[in-house]
C-alpha cells in the first residue's frame, strides 16, 4: 500500500476540523543555535552582497540584509519548509523555491514541488510539478523572468516518470517535459552559460536508494548540453568524449566559467585497483598489520603472526580483554573461529560507510564547451568524498579567475591551477558537509559557504571564516531532559552532536560578551538517544550512528565507550543510524540498547547480555544496517514486559525480561519502519505504535492502539494529514492526552486518540522527530528536524472542556524600573501578565481587572476565538481607573506615562456569551 504526496496536498490545503481547538497554544524556541543545521542552497543580491538568503533542508528559507548578523525566517506560511533549491529574481523580489532536498540523505526530506512567491515570501502559490518530491536545480532567465528550468531529481526512494527536465515560459502557468531518461535516473544539477541563457548544462543522475541499500552510480548518470534554453538536449559525455561512462558515474556536478569552459566535480563509484605486494605470508613476520590482512589470511599464517604485532593490532582496534592474542589463537586452532572472523569483528555500518575503495571526488574539464573533457589531475582526491560523494559533489568556479575552483565535500578544498593541485581551506569554526557556495564576482575572496553547521562567511578566499548561526535550525534526531531545577533539555543532532542546556537559557549574543554559550556540546558525530540517570543527573548515556555509545560522567569528565560486542566468530550485531537506548525505569543501573538483538545491561553497559534471539527479519544484503531495532519500551508496572519495534515492520512483546518472545501483528502494511512503540503509563495493557513509511515514499500516517498487549489495534489519527509519524508521546498525568510528531507537525488529542487538533503555534510545518513532556513543570518539548527545540507549558490544557474557563493567574513581582525611559532602554521593561481560559464559543470577551475595594481599575474588551486563548494584561491601570484610588493613595506613572499596577491584590474578571471566569492577581 503506497501513496504520493499528491494526498499530503490535499490535506494540507484542507480545512479540517478538530473537536477543541488548542491552536493558540503558544510555542517559544529554546535553541539551541550555534551549530545549526544543513544548508542546501545560498542565493546573494548581485547588487548588495550584505542581503542574501539562505535555503536550510529542513529548516526552511531565511533572510539577512546585514551580512548575515541576522536573520529572519519568510517562508514558515508555506505548505512546507523542506527546500533542495533556490532561485531568486532580484529585481522582481520573486522567490522560486524548490521544495524537497537533492541530497540523497537518511534525512532528507521529500517536497510538494515548486513553489513560488512575487511579495517575497508574504504568500505563495499552489505547487508546481507537485509530484517531483526533489528538485535538484532550478535557474532563471537572467533577461526574461518568467522562463524558468528545472531540474528534478524525483523521488528519493521510488520509481518514477516525474524525474527529467522542466521548462516554463509563462511564470509557471503551463510546464514543458524536455528530457527524460527513465524511472531511477533524476536530474541533480543544470548550470548556464553567465553570458548566454541559451547555452544550459544538465547532469542526469542514476540512484537507486532502499533502507537496506544505496547504489548511487549507473549508465543513467550524464552529462547533457542545450543550445536552445532547454528545450532539446543532447548527451555530451560520451565514451569518446573523455568524461566517465558506465555503472561507475555517480553524482556529477558543474559550474560554467564562460563559453567554453566548464567544470564538472563526479562522485566516481568506480572502484580502485588493489595495491601491489598484498602478500598475506609477508605480513605474518611484519611489524604492521591492518584489519583487510586478515581477510586472505590462513590459519598456519595467522598462527605465525608475532603475539606483540597481534596484540597491538587488538587493542589499538577495541577488542574486548577477553580477546588478546594467545586466546585469540587458541580460538583459531581449534576452529572455533577463523582469521576473516577477526576482519569481521570490526565489520560495522561505519566502516563500510569509509573503508568502501571507490575513486570518490573526481574533477574533470571542458575547453571546449563540453566536447572533450579530460580530469585535472593525477591520481586520486583522498578524503574529500569517501564512499558517500552522493551527499555532496558540487563545484564552483571563480568567475574572475578561470584557473581557481572549489570542491565541496567533507572539506571544501580549492584549486589556484585549473585543479591541478588543492589545498583545504575549513578551518577551525567551519563545519564539515560542505552544499553550498558562493563566490562574489566583484571582490577576490570574498566567499559565503553552507554546510551542515551552517553559513560561514570568509573574506580572505578561505584563510579566515566568520560564523553567522543565529537561526535556530538545528536538526534533532532526540530529545530528552533531567529532573533538576531548572531542567535541562538534552539533544542529538544530525552531523552536529549531542548538546545540553538549560530549559531557561535565553537565545541571544549575550554569550559573546561571557564567553559562555548556554549550551554546551557533550558528544561528536550524528548525536542519537540520551538517557540520564534520574539518581544523577551527571550519568548521561548517549553516543553517535551506528550504536556507538557512552556512559559519561559530566562531573569529572569520564567517558566509557559501552557499545555490545559480539562473539569472536559470530555475525556482528546489526545497529541502526539510530540505535535505541533506555534506561528502566524499575532500576537506574539497568540499561537496554537495540541491534538486531536486544541488549541488558545490570551494571551501567560494563557488560551486556543478549536478552532476545534477532527480532527482525534477519537483514538484507546491502550496504545499510537494516534488520534493526528501531524503538524500545518498558512497562513501568512490571519489570520484564518488554516492547521493540523494527526497522523491516516487526513488533515484538516479552512479558519475561526476554525469557519469552512473541511477534505482535498488526493491520499495518509490510515492512514499514517502525518509529514507536511505546507502553502505556495508565493501563498495563495499553501500548502504542507508529509507523513511518517515509523509505518506500508512503506518505500516509500510521498511529495504532492496542489495550490487550497487541491482540487487537484500533487505528487513531485518521482525520490528520497525511505525513509519516515519527512519535506517540502519552502525557504522564492525563491519561487522555497524546501527542505525536509528523515530517510535517505536531499534533494533540485530548480524548485518547479519537479527536486531533494541530498544535501550531509559534511553529512552522517542520519535521518533528521526538516528543517529551517533563512532568514537574508540565512542559512539552518537541525536537524538530529543522527548527531546533520548541516548549509550551500545558498547564492551560485543563481548562478544556465545554464551560468557559480561566486558568489562575501568576503573581507579578513590582518593580520600579517599569516604563523607564533612558540609554539602556527606550521604553524600560513592562509587566506580561498571561491570562488564559477557555471559550466554548468564539466571540468578544470583556475583561475586568478590580482592586480590593472592588472598584473596577482597568477594562478593555477584545475578540476570542473559540478554544484555548491567550491574553498578555500589560498591568496598566487606565486614567478612569485611577479616580478608584484615594489621592494619597494613588500610584505615580512612570516614565512612559504608563500608570502600573502597585502592591497589592486584584481581580481579574473575564465575561463573555458564554460565561464569566474570575482569578486573583497578587502583585508583589
Amino acid at each position: 500500500m503506497r501513496c504520493t504526496l499528491t494526498v499530503l496536498i490535499f490535506f494540507l490545503s484542507s480545512t479540517l476540523l478538530f473537536a477543541q481547538n488548542l491552536t493558540n497554544l503558544e510555542f517559544k524556541n529554546i535553541g539551541p543555535t550555534v551549530m545549526s543545521g544543513r544548508v542546501v542552497d545560498i542565493d546573494v543580491n548581485p547588487q548588495d552582497p550584505t542581503e542574501f538568503l539562505v535555503a536550510y533542508a529542513s529548516g526552511g528559507l531565511w533572510h539577512t540584509t546585514n551580512n548575515g548578523t541576522s536573520f529572519s525566517p519568510i517562508m514558515d506560511n508555506a505548505i512546507t519548509i523542506n527546500l533542495g533549491d533556490i532561485a531568486v529574481d532580484w529585481k522582481n523580489k520573486t522567490i522560486w523555491a524548490g521544495t524537497g532536498e537533492n541530497n540523497a540523505s537518511r534525512s532528507s526530506y521529500a517536497g510538494v514541488g515548486i513553489i513560488k512567491s512575487s511579495d517575497w515570501g508574504k504568500t505563495w502559490s499552489t505547487p508546481m510539478l507537485k509530484n517531483s518530491q526533489h528538485i535538484g536545480r532550478i535557474i532563471i532567465n537572467p533577461d526574461n523572468p518568467n522562463n524558468v528550468v528545472v531540474a528534478v531529481t524525483g523521488p528519493l526512494y521510488s520509481l518514477s516518470e516525474e524525474r527529467g527536465m522542466y521548462s516554463t515560459m509563462d511564470g509557471g502557468k503551463t510546464w514543458n517535459k524536455t528530457l527524460y531518461i527513465d524511472d531511477k535516473t533524476g536530474f541533480i544539477d543544470l548550470a548556464h552559460d553567465p553570458n548566454n541563457f541559451n547555452t544550459q548544462y544538465a547532469t542526469s543522475w542514476e540512484k537507486d536508494r532502499k533502507a537496506w541499500n544505496f547504489d548511487g552510480a549507473g549508465n543513467g548518470s550524464a552529462i547533457y548540453k542545450s543550445e536552445d534554453a532547454g528545450l532539446t538536449w543532447t548527451k555530451i559525455s560520451t565514451v569518446n568524449s573523455g568524461f566517465p561512462t558506465g555503472i561507475g558515474v555517480g553524482r556529477i556536478g558543474l559550474s560554467v566559467f564562460d563559453d567554453n569552459t566548464l567544470y564538472a566535480i563526479h562522485d566516481s563509484q568506480f572502484r580502485r585497483d588493489k595495491k601491489d605486494g598484498d602478500n598475506a605470508s609477508a605480513k605474518a613476520n611484519s611489524k604492521k598489520i591492518n584489519k583487510e590482512d586478515f581477510k586472505s589470511m590462513s590459519t598456519d599464517d595467522f598462527l605465525k603472526l608475532d603475539n606483540k604485532v597481534l596484540n597491538a593490532f587488538l587493542k589499538e582496534n577495541g577488542f574486548q580483554e577477553k580477546y588478546r592474542a594467545e586466546s585469540v589463537k587458541n580460538l583459531i586452532q581449534k576452529g572455533e573461529a577463523t582469521p576473516a572472523d577477526v576482519a569481521l569483528y570490526l565489520e560495522d555500518a561505519n566502516s563500510q560507510l569509509f573503508d568502501t575503495p571507490v575513486k570518490g571526488a573526481e574533477l574533470y574539464r571542458s575547453d571546449d564547451a563540453g566536447k572533450t573533457w579530460y580530469k585535472t589531475h593525477e591520481g586520486q582526491i583522498d578524503d574529500v568524498f569517501y564512499s558517500y560523494g552522493y551527499y555532496f559533489a558540487q563545484v564552483r568556479v571563480n568567475p574572475r579567475d578561470i584557473n581557481e575552483v572549489y570542491i565541496m565535500g567533507v572539506p571544501i578544498i580549492t584549486s589556484n591551477d585549473g585543479g591541478k593541485t588543492f589545498k583545504n581551506i575549513s578551518r577551525e569554526n567551519v563545519h564539515a558537509d560542505h552544499h553550498a557556495l558562493w563566490v562574489n564576482p566583484n571582490k577576490q575572496g570574498h566567499l559565503i559557504n553552507g554546510n551542515d553547521g551552517g553559513v560561514n562567511i570568509s573574506y580572505d578566499n578561505g584563510e579566515t571564516w566568520i560564523k553567522n548561526n543565529t537561526p535556530s535550525v538545528g536538526q534533532f534526531y532526540a530529545i530528552n531532559y533531567d529532573l533538576e531545577e531548572p531542567y535541562q533539555v538534552y539533544g542529538g543532532l544530525q552531523d552536529n552532536g549531542v548538546w545540553v542546556g538549560s530549559h531557561t537559557a535565553r537565545e541571544n549574543r549575550a554569550w559573546h560578551q561571557s564567553g559562555q554559550y548556554p549550551w554546551e556540546s557533550i558528544m561528536g558525530g550524528d548525536g542519537m538517544q540520551i538517557q540520564i540517570d534520574n539518581r544523577n543527573s551527571n550519568i548521561v548515556y548517549t553516543g553517535f550512528q551506528f550504536g556507538n555509545y557512552f556512559r559519561l560522567n559530566r562531573e569529572n569528565g569520564d567517558r566509557t565507550y559501552i557499545q555490545p560486542k559480539h562473539k569472536l566468530g559470530e555475525s556482528p550485531y546489526r545497529f541502526n543510524w539510530q540505535t535505541p537506548i533506555l534506561l528502566s525505569s524499575h532500576n537506574q543501573d539497568i540499561l537496554y540498547l537495540g541491534g538486531n538483538k536486544l541488549m541488558r545491561s545490570l551494571d551501567q553497559g560494563d557488560t551486556w547480555t543478549a536478552i532476545s534471539p534477532d527480532l527482525t527479519k534477519g537483514g538484507k544484503p546491502g550496504n545499510v544496517a537494516y534488520g534493526t531495532i528501531t524503538t524500545i519500551s518498558e512497562s513501568k508496572f512490571e519489570f520484564g514486559i518488554i516492547y521493540a519495534g523494527t526497522d523491516d515492520g516487526l513488533v515484538q512483546l516479552t512479558k519475561n525480561g526476554g525469557g519469552n518472545w512473541e511477534q505482535i501483528d498488526g493491520p499495518w502494511p509490510n515492512d514499514l519502519w517502525v518509529s514507536r512503540v511505546t507502553a502505556s503509563s495508565h493501563k498495563k495493557s495499553r501500548v502504542y505504535v507508529t509507523l513511518n513509511g517515509y523509505r518506500w515514499d508512503d506518505f500516509q500516517s500510521y498511529v495504532y492502539k492496542s489495550e490487550d498487549y497487541g491482540k487487537t489495534w484500533e487505528r487513531l489519527a485518521t482525520s490528520i494529514p497525511g505525513s509519516p509519524v515519527n512519535v506517540i508521546t502519552e502525557h504522564p498525568k492525563k491519561e487522555d492526552y497524546l501527542f505525536i510528531g509528523t515530517d510535517n507537525a505536531t499534533y494533540a488529542s485530548l480524548d485518547q486518540g479519537n479527536t486531533w487538533t494541530l498544535l501550531s503555534g509559534g511553529m512552522p510545518p517542520v519535521a518533528v522527530h521526538d516528543i517529551k513532556i517533563q512532568p514537574q513543570t508540565n512542559d512539552l518539548l518537541i525536537g524538530t528536524h529543522g527548527r531546533s527545540i520548541y516548549l509550551a507549558n500545558l498547564n492551560a490544557l485543563d481548562l478544556v472542556g465545554t464551560e468557559f474557563k480561566m486558568a489562575s493567574i501568576e503573581d507579578l513581582r513590582f518593580s520600579r524600573r517599569y516604563g523607564s525611559r533612558g540609554f539602556l532602554w527606550s521604553n524600560g521593561p513592562t509587566p506580561k501578565i498571561q491570562i488564559s481560559y477557555f471559550n466554548p464559543t468564539a466571540g468578544k470577551v470583556n475583561l475586568e481587572v478590580k482592586n480590593e475595594a472592588g472598584k473596577t481599575i482597568y477594562e478593555t474588551a477584545f475578540t476570542s476565538d473559540q478554544g484555548l486563548n491567550f491574553y498578555t494584561y500589560d498591568g496598566s491601570i487606565s486614567k478612569a481607573g485611577l479616580k478608584a484610588f484615594k489621592k494619597g493613595d494613588r500610584p505615580d506613572p512612570a516614565q512612559n506615562g504608563v500608570t502600573y499596577l502597585p502592591k497589592g491584590t486584584y481581580t481579574v474578571h473575564l465575561s463573555g456569551n458564554s460565561g464569566d471566569s474570575k482569578e486573583t492577581l497578587v502583585v508583589k
